[in-house]
């Protein structure tokens, strides 16, 4: 493994209301701890300032939220709006960002919620790391247990029975979410290695 000051460092701010969410977020950072990234998980409902800084000083970013009438959480919304104090001083500008959420439904407008999330990002001078994946479950052959089982390009995105607690997140959704972590953080390491060959 990378020496830890040669390692990309990747943050999941995230909130999750029930703990669907929570699941996710695990395994962004199980994915980006495998493809060799230091990772932060930030409750943005519970940030500190000293998280603040941690995400300040991170090469990416997660942005993650459970879907709540098409849109973020409002405690995502809250922290959302906290970042316009990065915003006047570039704070987060070429940083990396992507993103993932979760609804009850299959759609359940989970498409305005990553759209939510790359408009901050770009506000925030960010660059946006799509998920890369062709839409699985999408003919005779597929199968619920697809990768991108949804059909999602933005970002991962999630379905849980609205009756059912966190141990019911779909296993494919899960591993959709670790095959995101593994791509923000292969891609902040490009970006790092760019960065350190430039200077």
């Amino acid at each position: 493994m990378q020496p830890h000051s040669d390692r990309p460092v990747v943050s999941i701010a995230y909130h999750s209301g029930y703990g669907h969410t929570g699941v996710l977020a695990e395994a962004v950072r199980s994915g980006a701890a495998d493809a060799g990234a230091v990772v932060h998980l930030v409750r943005v409902d519970e940030i500190t300032e000293e998280q603040w800084t941690t995400l300040d000083s991170s090469d990416a970013i997660v942005f993650g939220s459970p879907t709540y009438m098409a849109t973020a959480s409002g405690a995502f919304h809250t922290f959302a709006e906290a970042t316009s104090k990065r915003f006047v001083p570039a704070t987060w500008r070429d940083k990396l960002a992507a993103g993932f959420t979760n609804s009850g439904a299959k759609s359940g407008d989970k498409l305005h919620t990553l759209q939510f999330f790359t408009m901050l990002a770009a506000q925030l001078g960010m660059h946006w790391v799509n998920l890369g994946l062709h839409p699985g479950w999408n003919s005779s052959q597929a199968s619920e247990n697809d990768l991108n089982r949804l059909g999602f390009y933005l970002g991962a995105a999630a379905q849980t029975n609205v009756d059912q607690g966190a141990e019911a997140v779909h296993k494919a959704d899960i591993a959709t979410a670790q095959h995101l972590g593994r791509r923000v953080a292969e891609t902040a390491a490009v970006f790092r290695a760019g960065q350190a060959a430039s200077a």
